[in-house]
């Protein structure tokens, strides 16, 4: 069974595993836009914080911060007897599992990508995350395949949509040289009919005073 909360921001999945064994699932399963958290050097569940598309962990409200690490803190046999704790957070995708740990425990990948908040417990934080507490029983494997799925599906779509764009934007260029090609044609069409026809009329009136000029020395010769 997982156990989902809501939060200060109700738009946010929040949720962790009962017990040790479910957490192996969740390490296994998690998906990439997964926050896990945990207190620092002591047990606790594996609390996760579910990101919004394209937002990264350090754009994760304050508010929602300190929500997590009051949940992570409550829920950890000595942290939540401790008057503070460190918890400490990171991607999901940061966690290292290898076959000489323990059920449950975890190492890092970078331990430079894993944040850290000191935390004092806060009653009324905790009593209001707790009434919205909810069971659910979840297939983690199928659950994260099918957010793989989509995200292919998606991730296809979006090529296909930037292909179209692409073949529309050659296809409007292509068709903007081809008319500025053509009005190019024009002008050097009209410019050269222009220049043919001041040729052909300097040669109409050449002609007229050719003619004028031997009209006047046949009369000249008559007298």
């Amino acid at each position: 069974m997982v156990l989902y909360f809501t939060c200060i921001d109700p738009s946010y999945v929040v949720y962790m595993g009962r017990d040790k064994f479910e957490n192996e699932d969740l390490i296994k399963y998690h998906f990439p836009e997964d926050v896990w958290f945990h207190v620092d050097d002591f047990s606790s569940a594996h609390v996760y914080l579910r990101l919004k598309q394209g937002q990264t962990i350090q754009e994760i409200p304050k508010e929602m911060v300190e929500d997590l690490a009051q949940l992570t803190k409550e829920n950890s046999i000595k942290g939540s007897k401790e008057p503070q704790v460190k918890v400490i957070y990171t991607m999901a995708s940061n966690l290292r599992k290898s076959g000489d740990m323990d059920t449950g425990e975890v190492g890092f990948h970078d331990r430079k990508a894993v944040y850290s908040v000191t935390v004092r417990r806060d009653r009324d934080i905790i009593n209001r995350i707790k009434k919205t507490k909810i069971e659910k029983e979840v297939d983690f494997e199928k659950e994260r395949n099918l957010r793989d799925k989509e995200e292919r599906e998606s991730k296809k779509k979006a090529i296909k949509e930037k292909q179209k764009l692409q073949k529309e934007a050659l296809e409007k260029k292509q068709k903007e040289q081809e008319e500025k090609s053509y009005d190019n044609l024009f002008n050097e069409k009209k410019k050269s009919q222009t220049s043919n026809k001041k040729y052909h009329d300097d040669d109409f009136f050449g002609g007229e005073e050719e003619d004028d000029s031997t009209n006047q020395k046949s009369l000249d010769d008559l007298f």
